[in-house]
């Protein structure tokens, strides 16, 4: 019997980064595409959370690739500028920001939570959809 790699296991820190990069692109452009065609549909309240939540999206992503960055450095024996506090007090800050961002809008914007919701839920949708894609290739 032999083993198969799995398509997905053997992938390099170079792929990963490539398919995180055109997640965060993907996110960009389907948030903005959507925002507009929800602005037409129904208010600017509702197209600026959709925005809120997929600024808040992009910007996860590009955390989450810092973060992987960081520990294949550290499982690679490689020291990073700043160490471990520093990504540790960053990362805190970033979701206190995400946090104080997604109550801003829902205080000023006063649009759909589910709008908000949907741009938060674009960042797991490109991701998905850029697995698939390796996984059929």
């Amino acid at each position: 019997m032999t083993e198969e790699t799995h398509p997905l296991g053997g992938m390099t820190d170079e792929a990963l980064q490539a398919l995180l990069q055109r997640a965060i692109r993907d996110t960009l452009i389907l948030g903005l595409i959507s925002a507009a065609v929800l602005w037409i549909a129904s208010g600017w309240r509702n197209a600026a959370m959709l925005a809120v939540g997929t600024a808040i999206s992009a910007a996860s992503i590009l955390e989450w690739q810092r973060l992987v960055r960081f520990v294949n450095a550290q499982l690679d024996h490689q020291k990073m500028p700043g160490g471990v506090l520093r990504v540790v007090i960053f990362f805190v800050l970033r979701l206190t920001l995400f946090a104080g961002a997604i109550y801003g809008s829902l205080k000023c914007f006063r649009g759909s939570v589910l709008a908000l919701l949907c741009g938060l839920g674009l960042a797991l949708v490109t991701i998905a959809w850029g697995a698939l894609r390796l996984l059929k290739t």
